[in-house]
């Protein structure tokens, strides 16, 4: 496969990248894109096919979930069910580097989720992720744009290191800010379960919810056969 380079930087007209990239995404290929943590391997979140060549694309374990991007909190509602502790979060820290597990709508097929009954939802704050994300007019499902078992990309070249012959297209928007994933939390009634710390610490996170609890997943390993609640508890 012959993968589509684009190098990009937010403050460079960049309108007829992010389109063509758009439309590999709406037709069901794969593109990586820059956010502010790491690099996204992105396909379109609604399309099941899609999500199952970033299983492949990676070699990750169908039964890890992905993260489903939108460009504004609010459309959240379109994919999973949100409450008013979504929204607090959503005031407080997006669009940011935070995470949130809710119950996930018919819209989101089970490959996407790992059979989870659950979504992970995410609005990045760097600006070309959130025009792809527009432009694709859907919530983008994308894990980091690496080879599973490799680290996390935090610059272009390492996509294109792992990546370039084996997807679509890259767009390649030079450093990530933060080059962390992000934090991610479940909400539970009215507390929430920090599943993956990040930048968002849970101190900050309790600024918003009183009751933080930290899964045991984040001090110790997964069980064999156990089931990963979230992304990047394998």
């Amino acid at each position: 496969m012959e993968t589509k380079i684009f190098k990009i930087r937010q403050d460079d007209p960049y309108d007829k990248d992010i389109k063509e990239a758009a439309d590999i995404i709406r037709s069901g290929g794969l593109v990586a894109f820059p956010t502010e943590t790491v690099y996204g391997l992105g396909a379109d979140a609604t399309d099941a096919s899609a999500a199952k060549k970033i299983y492949r694309a990676k070699g990750r374990p169908s039964d890890n979930p992905l993260i489903i991007h939108v460009s504004d909190p609010s459309e959240a509602t379109r994919y999973a069910f949100t409450d008013e502790l979504y929204f607090k979060l959503a005031d407080a820290f997006m669009p940011g580097p935070l995470t949130v597990i809710m119950k996930k709508r018919d819209i989101i097929p089970d490959s996407v989720t790992g059979g989870l009954d659950t979504v992970a939802v995410r609005c990045p704050s760097h600006t070309i992720a959130r025009e792809l994300i527009k432009a694709c007019d859907t919530a983008i499902a994308a894990p980091s744009a690496n080879l599973s078992g490799s680290p996390s990309p935090t610059c272009g070249e390492h996509v294109i290191s792992d990546l370039d012959g084996i997807i679509d297209c890259i767009i390649d928007g030079g450093e990530c800010e933060i080059g962390l994933e992000s934090t991610i939390v479940k909400i539970d009634e009215d507390k929430l379960v920090l599943l993956r710390p990040g930048a968002i610490t849970a101190d900050a996170l309790r600024c918003v919810c009183e009751t933080v609890e930290i899964s045991s997943a984040v001090t110790q390993m997964l069980k064999e056969n156990e089931r990963p609640l979230s992304p990047g508890m394998k």
